[in-house]
């Protein structure tokens, strides 16, 4: 028998729904796609450093992960990152470079239709 995978963490739960919502609503799929990437388990959710956002990203770029960003590596340019959770030393280095951490609900609000974001995982 496969056990549900159920979250109980309130914060993240509403993430999720308001990610659903938003798609709905503009009729974008990247926000179900984002949604249904953070209702996966734990273990599952994306953990993505700082060097491969650096190797997929160009300056100006806006990167969405559907996790947890960490520290391991150099950013040379620019980028705006978008994530459910930032290590503090990942956060500097990102804002060292120029650049901004933004929450899921953040660049929803900005960018409701989702254009020119890259997911990466």
């Amino acid at each position: 028998m496969v056990k549900k995978n159920t979250k109980t963490n309130p914060n993240l739960i509403q993430i999720i729904r308001d990610l659903k919502d938003k798609s709905h609503s503009e009729d974008v799929a990247i926000w179900m796609t984002v949604a249904r990437k953070l209702e996966r388990s734990t273990r599952r959710q994306g953990e993505v450093n700082i060097s491969k956002i650096n190797r997929y990203s160009k300056d100006g770029d806006t990167v969405l992960i559907p996790g947890k960003v960490l520290s391991n590596g150099i950013l040379e340019h620019k980028v705006d990152v978008v994530g459910l959770k930032f290590s503090e030393v990942a956060r500097e280095k990102i804002e060292t470079a120029g650049g901004k951490c933004l929450s899921i609900l953040e660049i929803v609000e900005q960018n409701p239709k989702g254009s020119n974001i890259i997911i990466l995982e």
